[in-house]
Formats: C-alpha cells, sequence, structure tokens
C-alpha cells in the first residue's frame, strides 16, 4: 500500500504548515504532495517557499503563483494594474524577489502521480482545465465531464476552494484536503488528507490541526499589512479572525452596492453591516 499526505493552500502561513508536519510525523507516509497556493495571503510566504523546496516535496503552482509570476510582466492581466483591489500583488512580489521568486518559476501546473500499487493520480489546483475553477461538492456531473474531458486518471487531487470534498462523480474519485493555512469552512483548525492507495483504489482520511493563530496576527503587524494593503489586506486579516470568507462576499457585495466606490478602508465599516451569507457561495455554509 501507498501512502501518501495531500497538502494544499498554505497561503503563506508557516505557523500552520509546522503543525500540520508536527501532526503528520505519527504517519509514516511515502510522499508529501502539495497541490498550490503555497503562498499569498499570509504573512510567511518567503519561509513556505523554501521549506518546501528544501524537502523536495512534489509541488503544483496555483493560481496565488501566478499572481506572484505574472504580475508587472505583459502577462498580467489589466485589472492587477488596480491597486486598491490587487494591493497584494506588489505586496507579495516584495517577499518573494530573487531566489525564491525563481523555485515558484520552476514548479510545474500539474503532476500525474504513478505508484506501482495504486491506479494513477492527476493533481491540479483548481479543475484540470483552469487553475481557478473550483471544484465544489455541489458542482454538478455535467459540469464535471466537461472539466475532466480528455484526462485519462479517474482519482483527482484538487485544492483552490479551502472546502474538504471526498467525492464519487461521474465516475471520478475527488479530493480536496483543504486549507493547510487558511480555513474559510468557520473552523479554526487548518486541514489536510491522508490518502492510501492500493489496486482497489484510493481512500481519503482527513486530519483537522490546531495552530497558534498569535505569531501570525504578529507577523501582519510588523509589516503594518493593512496599512500598507488596506480594505484589502483588512479583510484578508478578518479572513483569518473569523475561519470565513471575507474578500470574495466584500467584492460582491461592492458590485451590487456601490461599484464606482473606491477601494478604501472606509468601506470595510459599510460591508461589516452587511449580510455575509448573502454574499457568500452556498459551499461555504457549512459549519454554521
Amino acid at each position: 500500500m501507498t501512502r501518501l499526505a495531500i497538502l494544499s493552500d498554505i497561503h503563506g502561513n508557516s505557523i500552520a504548515l509546522e503543525a500540520v508536519l508536527t501532526d503528520l510525523a505519527q504517519f509514516h507516509v511515502d510522499q508529501i504532495v502539495i497541490a498550490g497556493d503555497i503562498i499569498n495571503w499570509g504573512p510567511f510566504s518567503a519561509p513556505v517557499v523554501e521549506r518546501v523546496a528544501r524537502e523536495g516535496w512534489p509541488v503544483i503552482r496555483g493560481n496565488s503563483e501566478y499572481y506572484l509570476l505574472d504580475y508587472d510582466t505583459p502577462r498580467a492581466p489589466i485589472e492587477w494594474s488596480e491597486p486598491g483591489q490587487f494591493p497584494l500583488l506588489p505586496w507579495l512580489r516584495r517577499q518573494l524577489s530573487g531566489r525564491c521568486h525563481n523555485i515558484v518559476a520552476g514548479w510545474p501546473d500539474t503532476l500525474s502521480l504513478r505508484f506501482p500499487d495504486a491506479p494513477p493520480l492527476r493533481v491540479v489546483h483548481g479543475s484540470p482545465r483552469d487553475n481557478k475553477e473550483p471544484i465544489f461538492p455541489s458542482t454538478a456531473e455535467s459540469e464535471i465531464n466537461a472539466m475532466f474531458a480528455g484526462v485519462q486518471e479517474e482519482t483527482i487531487i484538487a485544492g483552490h476552494t479551502h472546502i474538504t470534498m471526498d467525492r464519487r462523480v461521474a465516475g471520478r474519485h475527488i479530493v480536496n484536503p483543504g486549507s493547510a493555512g487558511n480555513p474559510v469552512d468557520g473552523l479554526f483548525t487548518v486541514s489536510y488528507m491522508l490518502l492510501d492507495g492500493n489496486a482497489e483504489g484510493w481512500c481519503a482520511t482527513l486530519r483537522r490541526v490546531a495552530f497558534d493563530y498569535a505569531p501570525l496576527f504578529a507577523e501582519f503587524e510588523r509589516q503594518r499589512f493593512v496599512d500598507e494593503c488596506g480594505v484589502i489586506g483588512k479583510l484578508v486579516l478578518e479572513e483569518f479572525k473569523t475561519a470565513r470568507l471575507q474578500v470574495l462576499p466584500f467584492i460582491y457585495w461592492r458590485l451590487a452596492y456601490c461599484p464606482q466606490a473606491p477601494f478604501a478602508l472606509p468601506l470595510f465599516e459599510e460591508f461589516s453591516g452587511a449580510d455575509l451569507w448573502a454574499y457568500t457561495p452556498i459551499d461555504y455554509h457549512v459549519n454554521r
């Protein structure tokens, strides 16, 4: 039997990563695999990249890695030049210059894992066709079929949503370990998966791990994160404080009520009085 540990969406939270690795030490695993979004959001992106590179774990890029690699290049979408909406991009670039930037640049976008005693695995971040395309527990079978057209592997490891999943649909087995750095399901614990494989397929076991938030918030304060990143920085901080989505609901709320309003801190006070759930995608209405 092959046993893997699957991590995803660490998001620059080295404190949570080390807590996961401490929990993982009680198990023998043949390989640790990371399904993207190692960086961004949290204040420890450089230490996380260094740790992953030092260990030599198989890793893919997620959309957060593209924020780093494509920002301020001809590849960047025009909307990324809006400093109010995307203040994390220059902040992230300063965190990960030089060697760390080049490490991330060399990571692949997907992996095909082929062990001798179990079926092949495909590792993606979002979906096989787009690292920003989510696969949710509610995603329709017809959408799954379209996403996986041409993908030979029946078992898929995906991340991006931060929502844990162990789903069999349309002849596929899709697993998501949730987030090892930025929980948004209302639980103040990060998560990862053990994946055990044999000739009959793969069996997933979810692990939840507590970690100390204090060093995380202290580093945000030391970096003057909200001062630098404005309302988006404030919302990122709120995500860690509430274990709930904040940035995406804020974007939806602003589009509905004040699309011309500048991205400024006073907007946070207005948004904080809104019904968060009205602007939160249904798959995140868990553990309420």
